[in-house]
Formats: C-alpha cells, structure tokens, sequence
C-alpha cells in the first residue's frame, strides 16, 4: 500500500545557500568534502574546516572568533584510521579504529566533554563525520561512464533499501524508495544548486577545499542575531557532490528558521523547509517539527532524535537541528 502524501510535504527546490552577513551576527559555517585517491571503492579521505565569525553592528572588519580544521581517512566499512587536527587542544587517538555511526558520536561525547561543553567548531565537524561518511558514496552516481546505467532493481540494491524501513519518513512502509506494489524502488530526486561563495563577500564562507573530481560535500551555515529578548537563526544544511557537467548536485538541502526565548533558552518557533529531497515521502518529517517548540535548544543534539525518531524524522533533517544545540554558544558572543 502507497503512502498518502500531504499535499503541504513538498520539496520547494534549491534555496539561496549563503545570503548577506546581517550585522550584529555571528556566522558558524562548516564543510566536510570527501574525496577517494584511489577510486571508488578505496578509503575516503575527508577534510573538515569549520569557523565562526561575528559580524560587527557597525559594518567594520569582521573578527573570526574560532575556527578549526579535521582531516580523516575512512575505510569503506566507515571505520576511522586517520585523524588530525589543526588544534592542538585534543589527543583525537583515542578515535582512531572507531566506526561511523552513532556509536561513534556517543565517542566523542564520552572521549571530549570540554569540546562538546565549549560547543566548538571541531567538535561540529568530530559529530559530523558519522553523517558525512554515510552519505558521501552517492558522489559517484554522477560520474557513470557512458552508457552505464545504474540497476536500481538488483536484488543487493532491493535487499539494502529493505533493510532501511522504518528508519525515517522517505524510508517508511509503503514508500517509493523500497519500491511499492511491485514498482522499481525510486531514483533520487537530486538537483543542480548554486555554489555557496559570494562573489561580493571574501567573508561569507571559510576557505573552500576545491576539487574537481569525483567528491562529496557536507555543508553548514547558521546565522544567529538578536532581536530584543529572542534571537533569530537562519540555517542551512546540504550534501552534495561534484559532477563531469560543472555544477554541484544535491541530494539533501534544508533551510531552517527558528527564535528563541533569550532568557529562558526555549525554542518560540521553528520551521524546517524541505528544499532538495531523493525521495517523494521525505519532506513529510518536516511537518512534525513543531514538536520542538517549547524545548531548550542547548539540549537539541538528545531533544531532536528524542522527539522526532524513526519515521517522524528524516536523518538528515535531524542532522540540520541537532547542531544547533551550539546556537546559544555563538549568540553569547554578539556584543
């Protein structure tokens, strides 16, 4: 049986990713880009910048107030045997041999409790990783040779998505994804989206790891203002990947917008608006994101998978709100 869509869960298409620096903001940005010297199917090598950079009131020169690079080398079964770090606050060692997933970020929590208590870039990047690894092999389905065709209906590819219901909205009984009634399981819905720099502003984006080979790219932006006794948060979460054509292809984008009570640290509202989705049931989890209204932001990276599991949420959407737990981190620094 199909699942009945509502006519409201819709993707809008690709959003504009890097708008004006608003002053007396602070902007967080972050990119993981994903690359395989040695071809598909070879350990992926990534590498992580984050920063934050406070935009003064009075238009004068914008002060970067932390940032941190990550470079790992991932096997393809996403178990970790490289880490560095441009810092040399952190022995990251210990997270040497550890495998993606969520296990993996429990790690860093138990392993870093002054990164994760300073909400610091690094450990932004440190969480991201698990996420990052996950997505990043779609990278390679725009980079076919000629004339080969992707077989969406092997028994591996049927057995894999199979596997993966029930774990979020485009993965839920009955979804397109799996292949419902007998149909092949859907083609991501990716799409071309603009590049994130600005040609106006040097300052809109920490530097930018270019490749132009096949790679992937986990990216953030959060804005974070005042506004009397709330502040303001304007986000922006994409993964996507280079392609032979020119233009990068997304297969994840939201935008989101949030207040926030500033004294008591609740969320007042909050939207999260599907803009590049793969498949058509995806963009349902965002009507459930008015669960987290009323919830302290600090506590988003528990509160987010707590209130919206499963088929409730998307893992990529939850992704986009957990970070911004560390929201209060940066607004502290708006003088």
């Amino acid at each position: 049986m199909a699942v009945d869509i509502p006519i409201d869960a819709r993707v809008l298409g690709p959003a504009i990713p890097t708008p004006a620096r608003r002053p007396g903001s602070v902007r967080r940005t972050s990119t993981i880009d994903a690359v395989w010297p040695g071809g598909a199917g070879t350990p992926m090598h990534l590498m992580g910048r984050s920063r934050d950079l406070l935009t003064p009131l009075d238009g004068s020169v914008p002060l970067v107030l932390a940032e941190d690079t990550l470079q790992a080398i991932v096997e393809p079964d996403r178990t970790t045997t490289s880490l560095t770090s441009s810092t040399d606050r952190v022995d990251l060692q210990p997270l040497v041999g550890v495998k993606g997933g969520g296990g993996s970020r429990a790690r860093v929590v138990q392993l870093l409790p002054d990164e994760v208590e300073a909400g610091t870039p690094l450990y932004l990047l440190l969480d991201d990783l698990a996420g990052a690894t996950l997505v990043s092999g779609f990278a390679y389905t725009h980079w076919r040779d000629e004339g080969e065709v992707l077989d969406f209906n092997s028994p591996e590819t049927k057995a894999r998505k199979i596997s993966m219901e029930g774990i979020c909205a485009g993965f839920q009984k009955g979804a397109s994804a799996l292949g419902v009634d007998g149909n092949p399981p859907a083609v991501h819905a990716i799409q071309p989206v603009p590049m994130l720099i600005r040609e106006d502003d040097s300052w809109a984006w920490h530097e930018l790891f270019e490749v132009t080979e096949v790679s992937a790219r986990r990216s953030r932006r959060m804005d974070v203002w005042r506004e009397g006794d709330h502040y303001v948060i304007d986000a922006f979460f994409q993964d996507a990947g280079t392609s032979p054509a020119g233009p990068r292809i997304a297969v994840h984008e939201y935008t989101i917008q949030a207040t926030v009570d500033a004294n008591s640290g609740l969320v007042t509202a909050i939207q999260a608006v599907p803009q590049v989705l793969p498949f058509l049931e995806c963009p349902m989890a965002a009507l459930n994101v008015g669960r987290l209204v009323g919830q302290p932001l600090r506590g988003f990276r528990k509160i987010v998978n707590e209130q919206l599991p499963g088929i409730h949420g998307c893992t990529h959407m939850n992704d986009a709100l957990r970070a911004l737990a560390e929201v209060p981190v940066l607004v502290a620094q708006i003088r």
